[in-house]
């Protein structure tokens, strides 16, 4: 049975939106985001201003709604894994986003790792601490971090600062390592155990 509860948005649309948005990160590649006008975002993506404005309603909003697209796309990756056993959920998670960020390099590339674009790092950030939150929260700290007595809030911080940074440093080392390695070096990680209590495994 098909699901009717929500409409299906007009392909036209979908595509123009497309268009919008690749001539913003291409636009966004070769130049600070201060120069970057309606005129040039429309020109680059071959309709006319006023189309812009059919779906935007200027260059913060039309930003805001790409952050939120972005992190649908990332909790989406993130979803894609069962919650059964916490340490190889948490490593299928972790590889799952990889790449989904490595299938959209350009676009993290820029939006992350190379222009000034706090929406989308700050909007990355709050998805990352809500998953090491719920982690946390599901599976139970970690002994050891119970028995330093290590505060959940900054286990919180530290999880999703360290996950942030290293995909942030991955991106801007044209991503020397595949998504599969990567993952399996947050495992080895993880084994360590100031790691592994920060994570909840």
């Amino acid at each position: 049975m098909m699901d009717h509860s929500k409409p299906r948005t007009d392909p036209r649309i979908i595509r123009t939106r497309q268009l919008l948005k690749e001539a913003f990160i291409d636009l966004l590649q070769e130049m600070e985001i201060e120069k970057i006008s309606v005129n040039r975002i429309a020109e680059r993506a071959t309709i006319n201003r006023v189309t812009f404005y059919l779906h935007y309603r200027d260059i913060p909003d039309m930003m805001d709604k790409m952050a939120d697209e972005m992190v649908e796309d990332m909790q989406r990756a993130l979803d894609e894994s069962p919650s059964v056993d916490s340490d190889r959920n948490d490593s299928l998670m972790l590889l799952n986003l990889l790449e989904h960020i490595a299938d959209n390099a350009k676009f993290y590339t820029v939006v992350l790792a190379s222009r000034r674009t706090p929406v989308f790092t700050e909007r990355m950030l709050k998805l990352l601490s809500d998953s090491v939150k719920r982690r946390i929260e599901q599976f139970g700290m970690n002994d050891s971090m119970v028995d330093a007595g290590i505060q959940k809030d900054i286990a919180i911080w530290y999880g999703s600062a360290a996950l942030i940074g290293t995909i942030v440093a991955w991106l801007r080392n044209d991503m020397p390592y595949t998504p599969v390695y990567l993952a399996k070096q947050f495992t080895l990680l993880r084994a360590d155990p100031q790691w592994r209590s920060v994570e909840g495994g």
